[in-house]
């Protein structure tokens, strides 16, 4: 966009902007998003910057009435292949924070001077300054939504020292981090905040535009594996919970499904509870859950050119906002596609590590792959597993989905049709188009979508046959795993 069409969705608060871009006014030294409800500014006192890092690089803070910091992400990074568009992708999974700026250049591929240089060119910020934004987010967070001791919050948050904790939080917020949880108690009153994390982190996870969490929260519920997934309450009103393996630890979410929107409503929430056994996860359960939940597409640009094909008007049209759901473990989802459902549950009872204290139904994390291929070595799955475990096959955020696809046609019994599911659902890729289906290079750089009309479309008239709603089903698993014949897969 050019300076002239940003500023006009600034001038009508345009909200399925949010996230695209930032904008900065020079004359308060305040950053907002684009459907901020103040006072438009004066065109010549504006700046467009890409990040809110790059904004905040310029010395910009954040304006504390649209929270420009909690706008969904920008859709370009999902689209994006090349090293930028993986680079912010492996940002926002936490790699900067764990494993600094040499761990990032070197899942890329490239120096450290070449992904400063590239980033900075592109986005307006470099890694460090990128990955800061993201800690100031997430201390806000728990600054405001938990009574945990700032020292700790300062920890967990990703950063040094508390005295860097405290300069950013001035820098970023123009506030302390005292003032800043007290702010929030104003806003809230009566609001019990939890003293620890065995009470779970309430987060609202944002997407712009229009949402079709029931879609979502169908698939989501054909799929459960019982000990990992289970999904409860009446269609329109359910909760899905699973458990997660994390870096530092494992995890178990709630979401709350949400009746689904009129296609005029500019965006929404799902509301959210995580319990963390270790609080630094949370940016990165944050940027998986809003993979598994496509939160960061633009439902506009995507319908756009759906709407435009005679074949998917009725469905775009009927179903505004279908999203492509990914996963929160790709190497759990491309086991799970490999075996299919019933033989994934049974991995699970064997080989899943127990959480220490079960959480209703859920009482696994699914298996690593590194556990798998030594317990059932031979076959698919043991391929598999050991190409994930020593890193032949990487499926992370910051993978090279056409590296990956390679390497996963060239495992034994990984077909055309299950590396196509991968490469949807794990690898979050939004143009596959599966093998033998008619998928138009029209629909291109949105065919995963495209595919998901079609599906809900079969799906629908499925239901109004008195058929149920299942997803498409193939032949059981080849890997001799006890499979329940439907070989049900995840796309």
């Amino acid at each position: 966009m050019d300076e002239e069409t940003r500023y006009e969705a600034v001038r009508s608060r345009d909200a399925r902007f949010d996230g695209e871009f930032f904008f900065a006014v020079e004359t308060t030294g305040i950053y907002c998003r684009p459907s901020c409800p103040a006072v438009t500014p004066r065109r010549r006192n504006v700046r467009y910057y890409t990040t809110a890092a790059a904004a905040q690089g310029s010395g910009f803070r954040a304006c504390r009435r649209c929270r420009p910091d909690a706008v969904p992400g920008s859709a370009e990074w999902n689209v994006r292949a090349d090293v930028v568009g993986r680079a912010m992708r492996l940002i926002g999974d936490g790699v900067v924070d764990r494993e600094g700026v040499g761990g990032l250049a070197a899942r890329l591929g490239y120096s450290t001077r070449q992904v400063q240089r590239q980033l900075t060119a592109e986005v307006g910020a470099g890694p460090v300054a990128l990955a800061r934004a993201q800690r100031a987010h997430t201390a806000r967070v728990l600054l405001q939504t938990t009574g945990l001791p700032v020292t700790e919050i300062a920890f967990a948050a990703g950063f040094a020292s508390v005295r860097q904790f405290n300069d950013t939080i001035r820098a970023v917020y123009a506030s302390t981090p005292s003032a800043l949880r007290a702010a929030a108690s104003r806003g809230a009153p009566g609001t019990r905040r939890a003293d620890t994390p065995a009470a779970g982190i309430p987060l609202r996870l944002a997407h712009r535009g229009p949402y079709r969490s029931t879609a979502v929260f169908d698939l989501l519920a054909r799929e459960t594996v019982a000990g990992v997934e289970d999904m409860s309450g009446v269609r329109g009103r359910r909760t899905y919970r699973r458990t997660l393996r994390l870096p530092y630890g494992s995890g178990v979410v709630a979401v709350n499904e949400r009746a689904d929107r009129p296609a005029s409503r500019p965006g929404g929430w799902l509301d959210t509870r995580l319990h963390l056994t270790d609080l630094r996860d949370l940016t990165t359960a944050v940027q998986r859950l809003r993979r598994l939940f496509d939160l960061d597409a633009d439902p506009y640009a995507v319908d756009e050119r759906l709407g435009a094909d005679p074949l998917l008007a009725p469905s775009v049209a009927a179903r505004p906002g279908l999203r492509s759901p990914g996963a929160v473990d790709p190497d759990e989802l491309a086991v799970r596609a490999l075996v299919g459902r019933a033989a994934a549950e049974r991995l699970v009872r064997r080989y899943g590590k127990t959480l220490d204290a079960p959480h209703g139904t859920l009482t696994h994390v699914f298996p690593e792959p590194a556990v798998l291929a030594e317990a059932e070595p031979d076959g698919p799955l043991g391929t598999l597993t050991a190409a994930l475990a020593d890193g032949t096959l990487r499926l992370d955020a910051g993978a090279d989905r056409d590296a990956a696809e390679a390497a996963m046609l060239a495992l034994q019994g990984m077909d055309a049709h299950t590396v196509a599911v991968v490469r949807t659902r794990a690898l979050g890729d939004p143009d596959v188009a599966p093998p033998g289906e008619d998928v138009p290079e029209a629909w291109r750089p949105w065919r995963s979508y495209g595919v998901r009309h079609l599906r809900a479309e079969q799906e629908d008239a499925a239901a109004a046959r008195g058929e149920g709603r299942w997803e498409v089903s193939r032949p059981g698993p080849s890997c001799g795993c006890a499979a329940d014949g439907r070989g049900s897969v995840p796309r």
